[in-house]
């Protein structure tokens, strides 16, 4: 997310670093670089010039120009003011005193609203509510077939009546949910591929029909300004309450996340950062700042490994890491486990400093995938006892599994040098052991 724009402000910073002593100059000189990295990702042109402004007053201050590290005084002050413009704190959604809670998703065709209701519901699953989607959307071809199969897929009830009266099928989704007990229920309404009256009079009646707790607008994040002045719009005539950004994963015109909420005044709640229903995150306003600066995000890292790592075959784990029995099988259950978080490349980046050093390498998932398909390729015992392995065996798994011998002996080499190495963390009393690679322990 926003890789072009890290890359660009982390060179500004690396020049204010290399000044012995900074002055008003060479602070000029690196903000007018900073402004340049800003417009490139496409914010808004008013909101740079705010931002950069406010960060020149704070940055010439005597206790920066006196400071022992300026430099890192400045990138602190780019940091505060980048979550001032992000929203400051987490915005959560509404609940009703009495369910359902009813949230309403709005938008333009195309921005991901159906997917993003399929990633909502399993989203609000996970903390323990129960979900229903509604399919208010009756004009665009497939979608209420879309949102069907999304909700087949996530085992997630999905109310419909086909080709009918949105606003009709929004109220009577409300007797739907009380009747399947579900306490929050997700209308997924039609967009258009451009904002027109009669869309936004059907939206209109719809607010006032079913009364929502929450009006999410859900943006395309890599449309840059349109995103912007389309959210612009939606405000003034429906008042929605919260911004999702879709396509966050990509880079092109990014910076929508830095002008929305100062253009709309409304707050970011969601970013879609994948295809996958999992691929959703709260938007923390503090940890994005983190993340654009090259800071890394450990708190969202962890709790993603705390949402996806089962809790009890952990502590298995554990045990068979301190006694060094950990074979194959092991091993590709903590594989799997590790692509439930998300890719590698966005993993890696939420660990500080790692991003700077990735710079513009892509980071390849199909590895992971041929690791994977290697070990499926073999036997049970062949899993659990990796030492039967000979060249017969290791010809037949390589063909199973679409790869060569070389990858096979390449994996099973390195899968040794693990083994030896939990051999000397229990040589050393098992110190750090729960802590291993592949134990997250």
């Amino acid at each position: 997310m926003l890789e072009d724009l890290t890359q660009k402000l982390e060179s500004a910073f690396r020049k204010l670093r290399g000044y012995g002593k900074l002055n008003e100059k060479n602070i000029a000189d690196s903000l007018k670089e900073i402004r340049r990295a800003l417009l490139e990702a496409d914010v808004n042109y008013k909101v740079v010039k705010d931002f950069i402004a406010t960060v020149q007053e704070k940055a010439v201050g005597e206790d920066v120009l006196r400071s022992v590290t300026p430099g890192q005084m400045i990138v602190k002050i780019v940091h505060d003011e980048l979550v001032r413009l992000l929203g400051n704190t987490t915005a959560q959604l509404k609940t009703a005193g009495i369910p359902p809670t009813i949230i309403m998703l709005c938008g333009l065709q195309g921005s991901g609203k159906t997917t993003f209701a399929a990633k909502l519901a399993n989203h609000l699953r996970k903390s323990g509510r129960k979900p229903m989607l509604v399919a208010a959307d009756v004009y665009r071809p497939a979608a209420v077939e879309q949102l069907k199969i999304l909700g087949r897929g996530l085992n997630i009830p999905v109310y419909d009546e086909g080709a009918g009266d949105p606003v009709k099928i929004a109220f009577n989704a409300i007797s739907a949910s009380r009747n399947q007990f579900c306490d929050t229920i997700i209308l997924d309404t039609a967009g258009r591929l451009h904002i027109d009256e009669n869309m936004m009079d059907e939206r209109a009646r719809i607010k006032a029909r079913v009364r929502p707790h929450e009006i999410l607008f859900v943006a395309d994040g890599m449309t840059g300004q349109d995103a912007v002045n389309t959210a612009k719009e939606f405000a003034e005539k429906l008042d929605f309450d919260g911004v999702v950004l879709t396509k966050m994963d990509g880079d092109a015109r990014g910076g929508a996340a830095l002008s929305i909420r100062s253009v709309t005044g409304k707050p970011i709640k969601f970013i879609g950062v994948g295809e996958k229903t999992e691929d959703v995150e709260i938007f923390h306003p503090d940890r994005i700042a983190s993340r654009i600066l090259g800071m890394g995000d450990v708190v969202s890292l962890v709790e993603k490994a705390q949402e996806t790592i089962d809790k009890e075959k952990a502590e298995k784990l554990e045990k068979k890491l301190k006694k060094a029995e950990f074979d194959l099988e092991d091993f590709l259950d903590q594989l799997q486990q590790i692509k439930k978080m998300g890719s590698l490349e966005s993993l890696l980046k939420m660990i500080p400093g790692v991003s700077k050093q990735l710079g513009n390498a892509q980071i390849d998932d199909r590895g992971l995938v041929r690791v994977e398909a290697i070990i499926n390729s073999m036997t049970r015992e062949e899993r659990r006892n990796p030492r039967i392995l000979n060249g017969s065996r290791r010809k037949r798994i390589a063909s199973g599994s679409g790869t060569r011998v070389q990858d096979v002996n390449q994996l099973m080499n390195q899968f040794q040098q693990m083994k030896k190495m939990l051999k000397q963390f229990k040589g050393k009393g098992g110190r750090g052991i729960g802590r291993m690679p592949f134990g997250f322990a």
